[in-house]
């Protein structure tokens, strides 16, 4: 039997894929509700996947991804998302999560997805994968992509408004690298304040309004 963890926020969505999986003989042994719980609880856990939500309060997904890994670099994660872009998902999984998985696919895909991930295959939804590949073959690039990845991290919180101080604290930063990643994000970006950072996350998809 395939153990998994669920990090999401919302307590009726975690429950949903539990009831989901156990018809799948799948067994939740551990839920979290943010990336910095997730750190806390997988080396107790042991899980054979982390199913991680991407947008969540605190440092979010896609930094808990890092920082799972960083613990335990055979860890498998599926990252679940209901951003449309194809910055995020390259992120992930260059981040080193084996699954991407949109939440509007059908309730198949996350089974087909854990027992994909948990054999510590590759797994993308067919939506996603065709946005990136569309996306390669235009050459089509978003501005975040001239952003390293701790900038993009960076990045993201300022657009969701949090301050220099706050995303200090969640990403375990000092305020002084935090300002000084902000003032490479304006100059990479031609932004010159947060509402306009904000702005530019909002037009290219990578947050939700």
């Amino acid at each position: 039997m395939i153990r998994v963890m669920l990090v999401d926020d919302h307590a009726l969505v975690r429950m949903g894929f539990r009831m989901l999986l156990a018809n799948a003989d799948i067994e939740v042994v551990a839920e979290a509700e943010t990336g910095e719980e997730a750190c806390l609880a997988v080396p107790k856990a042991r899980p054979d996947v982390v199913v991680m939500d991407l947008s969540m309060p605190g440092m979010g997904g896609l930094e808990a991804v890092r920082r799972l890994l960083a613990q335990d670099p055979k860890l498998k994660l599926l990252v679940l998302s209901a951003h449309e872009d194809t910055a995020h998902p390259q992120r992930v999984l260059r981040a080193g999560a084996l699954g991407y998985l949109a939440k509007r696919s059908a309730p198949e895909a996350l089974i087909a997805a854990v027992t994909a991930v948990a054999r510590g295959e590759r797994y993308v939804d067919a939506q996603t994968a065709q946005r990136l590949a569309v996306a390669q073959i235009d050459g089509e690039t978003s501005p975040a992509d001239m952003l390293s990845e701790r900038e993009f991290s960076v990045f993201i919180q300022l657009a969701r408004g949090m301050t220099v101080a706050q995303i200090a604290e969640t990403l375990k930063l000092s305020p002084s690298t935090v300002g000084t990643h902000l003032y490479h994000i304006k100059q990479k970006l031609n932004a010159s304040n947060q509402s306009e950072i904000t702005l530019v996350a909002l037009r290219w998809g990578l947050i939700q309004a």
